[in-house]
């Protein structure tokens, strides 16, 4: 079947069903083209629970299909590959966590939205890497705050706060990857371009950036920015977005090597698949979801700019 046929044989599915189909930033090109909404994982769940949509096909990784259960308790979720991960996610669980808070009474617990339902709900609130910041100084009452699972997003949050941050000593493989030379090679090859950095990379990539941004708020960088030309530190997936909303603009990878292979999984066959039959539902006990969520609606009552 065609790629067109494909995409079309999606969209009557979704009518059919009254579903609606989520995107991640990372997604390969033939998914963002026919979703519904494309940006971040916690937007997109936020944005969904507005809808009327009876069904949600995630395409993302797992803990993502996990939060969109979370805020939308009177929806399916369908995430269409079961086997697409997050390595970051799994290097805590709730037992761990538990422990690790046990070491550290009176201790608040910051949670990165990058991490499994199990492990919002043993956090007192969550962050993403767009609002970190703003969630850790927004704990008035504490002086020292626990954050899980990346370090890179905690260091780089220390950098911007009086609190002592603790850190759980979990990253992204995928951002943890990129090096200062990768970095230098790329603003060598391009001499009149910007480098934007994500809070997942590691410290001394950071120190190289122009602007540090979520790739929500790269999208926005670029968009308003005068400069031309970008070398975008974070995954692969996220120059198709930025070409397509800035078509007089070019963009460069800091390194090939940023390619997530959990986010590459879903393909259009994949997504029929299971919405034709609402198969791969993702399931978060009754009893997790409500102490994730709780963390969740905690964060986002922080106020914004």
């Amino acid at each position: 079947m065609s790629l067109e046929k494909l995409q079309s044989e999606v969209r009557r599915l979704l009518k059919e069903k009254n579903a609606i189909l989520l995107a991640h930033n990372y997604q390969l090109p033939e998914i963002q083209d026919v979703a519904d909404l494309t940006g971040d994982s916690l937007d997109l769940s936020v944005r969904a629970a507005k809808t009327d949509a009876e069904v949600i096909v995630f395409c993302g990784v797992r803990f993502m299909a996990e939060t969109a259960a979370v805020l939308c308790p009177d929806k399916t979720v369908i995430l269409p590959r079961l086997d697409a991960g997050c390595e970051m996610a799994d290097m805590i669980d709730a037992d761990a966590l538990r422990a690790r808070k046990a070491s550290l009474p009176g201790v608040p617990v910051v949670t990165y939205v990058n991490s499994t339902a199990e492990v919002k709900a043993e956090s007192d609130i969550c962050c993403t890497s767009a609002n970190a910041i703003k969630v850790v100084n927004s704990l008035t009452d504490a002086d020292v705050v626990l954050m899980t699972p990346d370090q890179n997003l905690a260091r780089y949050t220390q950098r911007h706060t009086g609190k002592k941050i603790i850190y759980w000593e979990g990253y992204c493989p995928i951002h943890e990857i990129l090096s200062v030379e990768d970095v230098l090679k790329a603003k060598a090859e391009h001499p009149g371009a910007l480098f934007l950095a994500h809070p997942e990379c590691r410290p001394e990539v950071i120190d190289l950036a122009d602007a540090v941004r979520s790739t929500t708020g790269m999208l926005a960088f670029v968009r308003e920015a005068k400069a031309e030309e970008f070398v975008i530190g974070t995954e692969v997936g996220l120059l198709y977005p930025l070409q397509r909303q800035n078509p007089m603009k070019r963009f460069y990878p800091a390194s090939d090597k940023m390619l997530c292979e959990h986010m590459k999984l879903t393909r259009l066959g994949d997504v029929i698949a299971a919405l034709s039959g609402l198969k791969n539902v993702v399931h978060v006990p009754e009893e997790v979801r409500i102490r994730a969520k709780k963390a969740v609606d905690r964060m986002l009552a922080v106020p914004r700019d």
